[in-house]
């Protein structure tokens, strides 16, 4: 861990594209990506997918486009739209969120996918490209992930992609009328080297090796 004082503060990271394998993720447009997100995220099952978001599910493509264009102009939330390079098709969303320059931190968060694209390596690059972005081109110091107590598949994801648990942050918010638990986790800058070359194993090497069992070992 350092010791010297920290003379500088970090600046916004670049609201940008970025482009992988399969997916790219682009900038969120409320006019250009509101109906095709709606659509994507309130079809199949959206009571289910939208459960432990602090927002939705949404009653129409208008509220939906209003909460989207709430995110504009903030400068602690760049919300992205993830899609597919085949085709273009809108996968679902995930943010930079609760960025905090002064200290060097951000959080990875409101992140949601269609049916069809979970459990697949969607999220898995679309982590590895905020977090190369982050932690390489922002030099970034902290990026945390946290989710409710009750959100088993995300406390499970932050273990797989390799974010260190930190603990359980009780009665820390109302979400959608109720007390909400916080799982807390976090991956630091000093972590991402090793991190970093576990994603591009599994992601870009070809082998069949699992990024949960490469994490297990750290």
């Amino acid at each position: 861990m350092r010791t010297a004082p920290f003379d500088t503060s970090w600046s916004l990271p670049p609201y940008v594209e970025h482009v992988g394998k399969s997916i790219r993720l682009v900038p969120t447009d409320p006019t250009r990506d509101s109906l095709e997100l709606f659509v994507a995220g309130h079809t199949d099952s959206p009571e289910a997918l939208w459960r432990y978001m602090t927002r939705g599910p949404f009653a129409s493509e208008a509220e939906f486009r209003g909460y989207l264009e709430g995110l504009q102009g903030r400068d602690d939330w760049q919300p992205y739209t993830v899609r597919r390079i085949d085709d273009s098709a809108a996968l679902g969303m995930l943010s930079v969120m609760r960025i905090e320059p002064r200290d060097g931190v951000a959080e990875l968060g409101s992140i949601w996918y269609t049916p069809k694209a979970q459990r697949t390596a969607t999220n898995t690059e679309a982590i590895y490209l905020l977090l190369r972005h982050l932690f390489e081109a922002c030099e970034y110091r902290r990026v945390e992930w946290k989710c409710d107590s009750r959100n088993e598949p995300s406390a499970a994801a932050a273990r797989r992609l390799g974010f260190t648990y930190e603990g359980c942050f009780r009665q820390h918010m109302i979400s959608k009328g109720a007390s909400r638990d916080t799982l807390w986790f976090a991956m630091l800058d000093g972590e991402w080297p090793e991190k970093k070359s576990h994603f591009e194993r599994v992601l870009y090497s070809g082998e069949s090796i699992s990024l949960s069992a490469l994490n297990a070992t750290l």
